[in-house]
């Protein structure tokens, strides 16, 4: 497999829904930063050239050092990011230098290495891809009052998650225009299609959490012990 994929781990989220001054990327799993992780399943992915960290200013020295204690050779440079994530993934793009990006959350751990490769292929196929599951719950649209005023199909439902994979030209056109026109949008693939992108779905896995709340963090846990169970098994 071709290395030709640029890679942005994005580290530079705040513990306030944590209810922590610690930033939530550095919050501990198994003795270790979360971040860490999803660099070094990322860092196991054939067609990975590089990795690029993105972080919070004042975190880019500490991060660096967890990366170097770890040893991830990928790593190509940790970078300072900005007051939103949209503007975090900007400024690690400007450093990307394979023909293809994709974009994570590093507070997402149990990333699989079995999903990043579906979400690359979809991506070389169609131009654009998420790595999404199939919503479970019933979705209401809510006004204000809170009474519900639709009830979209949920079979038409997905939630999104990352990896998000696109031709790193067009990514960055995106972000261009987006920052141009004082557009913040909740993810990359929303500023793809403003700009006429289509994005494809690849299947992801329920396991692979945003690590957001305290909750996150407990069932992070149990997934870690559910994970150790199999390796012994």
């Amino acid at each position: 497999m071709e290395r030709n994929l640029s890679v942005i781990v994005v580290a530079a989220g705040r513990g306030s829904r944590m209810g922590t001054a610690e930033s939530k990327q550095f919050l501990e799993l198994d003795g270790r930063p979360l971040f860490l992780r999803a660099i070094e399943t990322f860092g196991r992915f054939a067609a990975t050239a590089e990795i690029i960290v993105v972080t919070g200013a004042a975190d880019v020295e500490r991060c660096g050092r967890y990366i170097e204690e770890a040893g991830c050779p990928l790593v190509e440079a940790v970078v300072a990011g900005g007051s939103e994530r949209q503007h975090s993934v900007y400024e690690g793009l400007k450093h990307a230098r394979s023909p293809w990006v994709m974009v994570h959350d590093g507070v997402r751990p149990f990333i699989r290495e079995r999903d990043i490769a579906s979400c690359y292929e979809e991506m070389q196929r169609s131009g654009a891809s998420v790595l999404a599951v199939p919503v479970k719950d019933t979705i209401k649209t809510v006004g204000e009052g809170g009474t519900i005023v639709d009830t979209p199909d949920r079979s038409l439902l997905w939630a999104i998650q990352t990896p998000q994979g696109f031709r790193t030209e067009e990514l960055l056109r995106a972000h261009r225009r987006a920052a141009e026109e004082g557009f913040l949008g909740t993810d990359d693939s929303m500023l793809a299609e403003r700009l006429g992108v289509p994005v494809s779905v690849a299947r992801g896995d329920y396991t692979n959490i945003k690590i957001t709340t305290p909750e996150d963090l407990d069932y992070a846990e149990f997934l870690l012990r559910a994970e150790t169970k199999e390796r012994e098994a």
